[in-house]
């Protein structure tokens, strides 16, 4: 049963310049093919993705080339990281192009195209503000049809106050972290292996309808 998952990192740095998102992303990328699950990354920011909130936003947008590979993963993995207490706004900016998928129900039974979909978080900084970060991306991708399993975020802050970044301060070596880093992937391997044999079964079509006479 091959699965394969698909890291976006929320990085506000361009390539080539290096990513302390990116190091931490590849500490998890080693523990998925360890699980023999296909891996890939892309830096949001090399991409022309437009603002907005639908899967298109006109000539140029990148967003629907990236939301392919989002559609062709079994696992989605948010990496950012913290600005001023929170997510990036590279993160906040993918959630709402996210928001386009919400209008993508299949005619089956209306499911979003990422249900039976996993996905996790990661954050990285140097200053406080990963669990709300953690919290708010968390509950964006359930909003959007993807499947959380316990414990699928991993973060690094360092100690408290600004300091060295990841790769400065040897993050790899962080053993809160890396414990964090093993549960998300193993976790969320098992919820995809899972979902791959026994999908959603929720017509969300019918759901609807019953709660529109619900409401009358």
């Amino acid at each position: 049963m091959p699965l394969k998952a698909l890291f976006l990192n929320c990085t506000l740095k361009k390539s080539p310049e290096t990513s302390n998102t990116e190091a931490f992303i590849k500490n998890a990328e080693k523990i998925f093919r360890e699980l023999d699950v296909e891996t890939e990354i892309v830096r949001v920011v090399d991409h022309n993705v437009n603002f907005g909130v639908t899967s298109d936003e006109g000539e140029g947008d990148a967003w629907p080339a990236i939301l392919k590979k989002v559609k062709n993963a079994d696992m989605l993995i948010l990496a950012s990281p913290i600005w001023r207490g929170d997510r990036g706004s590279v993160a906040k900016m993918v959630a709402e192009r996210f928001d386009g998928i919400m209008s993508e129900g299949n005619d089956e039974n209306g499911q979003y195209p990422t249900y039976n979909k996993v996905a996790g978080v990661m954050i990285d900084g140097n200053e406080d503000g990963a669990k709300k970060a953690i919290s708010s991306m968390l509950f964006d991708l359930s909003e959007h049809g993807f499947s959380i399993p316990v414990n699928a975020f991993s973060y690094y802050v360092g100690e408290a106050g600004p300091g060295p970044s990841y790769i400065e301060a040897e993050g790899d070596k962080h053993e809160f972290t890396n414990n964090m880093i093993l549960l998300m992937v193993h976790n969320m391997v098992h919820l995809a292996k899972t979902l791959k044999e026994n999908p959603y079964p929720t017509q969300v079509n019918k759901l609807e309808e019953r709660a529109k006479k619900m409401s009358k």
